[in-house]
């Protein structure tokens, strides 16, 4: 539903902005300065009944309306799709994705994304600009598992978006690989950009946008497999897949960036690449509390890490 609000300025809010005072007391409707700038250059708010512009500074004794229109209905249908839910509130919602499922619609897949499953559940999506639908602010590839933060308001979404851009979301991920590195750790500083022939995939290019990875051995599997943790400082297209690849350790199961035995991967159960986002860090977009989720490694590589650690305690390779 929309709705009205009514404000006579005191003199303590004297020549104010009339965007920042706004934000100050519409608190409750979770809306982004931007949004804000869009319902006053469109009318929806008056000062003395007339509109005014977004740097307009309100005086004492000002009436100020405000009429915030209700949510535009998305254009895709709700649809009832599996996933964990690891937190909510009104302003977020934190998932573990399963892997094979899509983030977000787009050509060859018009249904059963994961934006359809959020729309069937989240039962109080404030919107995002205007139109009620959950605000992605970073996304995982389909057969990438594990813990994905989605806005639900449109405060929270842009909060959550200069978070991302300003490099405070910590992000740790968890792969399983082919080959054993022989350090312990390392930091992969090399910058990625859309492969100059393939255009489906990325690479290592000078031409390319900063991209680094941290990365560190939690187990070795004989003869040559590793189960390793990563945490990125930067947040570029399959970075993780691209540095480990060019480290000439690329992700099991991961068919697009590293030549793979099928059947040796069949022997251990890979169906998907190996990877997943194990834990994510923030602020709450609305208290500024210091957050942390993590989501539980899924099944399946359990299991192919079961299977290369009873190989290991039987002692033997392949």
């Amino acid at each position: 539903m929309g709705s009205n609000h009514s404000f006579i300025i005191g003199l303590e809010r004297s020549r104010q902005r009339l965007d920042s005072f706004l934000a100050a007391e519409l608190p409750g409707e979770a809306l982004s300065r931007s949004r804000i700038k869009e319902l006053i250059e469109g009318g929806a708010v008056l000062v003395n009944g007339a509109p005014v512009k977004v740097a307009f500074r309100v005086r004492e004794g000002d009436t100020v309306t405000v009429a915030v229109p209700e949510s535009r209905k998305s254009e895709l249908q709700p649809e009832e799709v599996d996933f964990p839910v690891l937190f909510e509130d009104e302003d977020l919602v934190v998932i573990a994705k399963p892997p094979g499922l899509v983030v977000h619609p787009g050509c060859g897949h018009h249904s059963g994304t994961l934006v359809h499953g959020l729309l069937f559940h989240c039962e109080d999506l404030a919107g995002i600009g205007g139109e009620e639908r959950p605000g992605i602010v970073h996304r995982l590839d389909k057969d990438t598992s594990g813990v994905m933060v989605v806005a639900k308001t449109d405060l929270a979404h842009q909060s959550l978006v200069e978070q991302f851009k300003d490099r405070r979301v910590g992000k740790i991920y968890r792969a399983i690989v082919n080959g054993r590195p022989v350090a312990e750790s390392g930091r992969i500083d090399r910058p990625i950009g859309r492969h100059p022939v393939q255009r489906r995939k990325m690479a290592v290019s000078e031409q390319g946008r900063r991209a680094v990875t941290n990365w560190r051995v939690l187990e070795r599997f004989s003869p040559d497999f590793a189960y390793l943790e990563l945490e990125l400082e930067t947040g570029r297209t399959h970075q993780i897949r691209v540095h480990l690849a060019s480290l000439g350790y690329p992700v099991s199961g991961d068919e697009l960036y590293g030549r793979q035995d099928r059947k040796r991967l069949d022997d251990l159960g890979v169906a998907r690449q190996c990877l997943h986002s194990f834990r994510i860090s923030f602020s709450h977009p609305r208290t500024g509390e210091a957050l942390s989720f993590t989501a539980p490694l899924w099944p399946d590589m359990e299991q192919v890490l079961a299977r290369l650690r009873a190989r290991e305690n039987d002692g033997r390779t392949e």
